[in-house]
């Protein structure tokens, strides 16, 4: 609409693909989530499928089956996911707990009190309602620790696909300042318009897979990405087809981020062969209360 268009915030959106929010939120409002994180850790309980020493290739398939059912239906839960190499074949932590997660999902914004807050704070409501979305509906979130991994460009919409596309934007608030050296977001400015080339999709039950990648991802230009170092408590709105990376973390310090993705729900279709499905104990929730 024409009203939208007045704000350079918005314009600088639509062109770039991507917008940077400083002090979007305060410094306790992220001390508040990272506080709550530490009380989830504590009281985590390793999965079962991380906890199994196999002898023979079937019981390798079975803890492979495990963990894929784990991560499938995680979509309405608190679940963890880990980084490779940090437990023992008996599900013992060979790296303190908090350092051994890569992250949490994909339930924190309707499960857990604070994270839920922050979702639908009013700030969060009225950026939706700039953005001109008008039945936004909050698909999936998770806390990101990023301790050493290098995630590989891609985009949001290969995940999270819709019927059309265009319709999902991913919130995603530093709880630490992000920089170059701990791994903070790169962007190619304006690649959100070419729609998508690679899609993950449930994989036909009985496959040896959870999910299967169709389509390739192009191989892009380095030079094209640009950083977004960011302060605590800014925010990265991030269209669903942009293409993003973050970089190795190879500092000494711990990146936390806590993200979450919108779909504007009005004239869309969630894709039926995303690994991510809304079940009767949590359809997408309305991100406006």
């Amino acid at each position: 609409g024409a009203c939208l268009e007045q704000s350079p915030h918005l314009f600088q959106f639509h062109k770039d693909g991507f917008l940077v929010l400083e002090q979007f939120f305060s410094a306790e409002e992220c001390d508040s989530m990272r506080r709550q994180i530490q009380r989830i850790v504590a009281e985590m309980e390793v999965p079962p499928h991380c906890r199994t020493a196999f002898s023979t290739r079937e019981e390798e398939q079975l803890q492979a089956q495990g963990s894929s059912d784990y991560f499938l239906t995680s979509g309405d839960k608190i679940r963890f996911f880990f980084e490779k190499g940090v437990l023992d074949e008996k599900g013992n932590f060979l790296v303190p707990k908090e350092r051994s997660i890569s992250k949490i999902g994909h339930a924190l914004h309707a499960h857990d009190p604070v994270f839920k807050q922050i979702t639908h704070s009013p700030k969060v409501q009225e950026l939706g309602r700039k953005l001109g979305l008008e039945r936004p509906v909050v698909v999936q979130s998770m806390y990101i620790f990023k301790s050493f991994l290098a995630v590989t460009p891609h985009q949001d919409a290969t995940f999270l696909h819709t019927e059309p596309l265009g319709r999902v934007v991913g919130f995603w608030i530093a709880l630490e300042d992000a920089t170059q050296e701990n791994g903070c977001l790169w962007f190619i400015p304006g690649s959100h318009t070419n729609g998508i080339t690679r899609r993950m999709v449930r994989a036909a039950s009985g496959a040896s897979t959870c999910v299967e990648f169709v389509g390739s991802e192009p191989a892009y230009d380095d030079k094209q990405f640009i950083p977004l170092p960011i302060s605590k408590g800014g925010l990265i709105l991030i269209h669903g087809e942009v293409v993003h990376k973050s970089e190795l973390n190879s500092s000494e310090s711990s990146r936390h981020a806590f993200t979450f993705h919108v779909m504007e729900a009005k004239g869309t279709t969630w894709s039926k062969e995303n690994w991510l499905q809304p079940t009767p104990e949590l359809p997408f929730p309305s991100l406006y209360t």
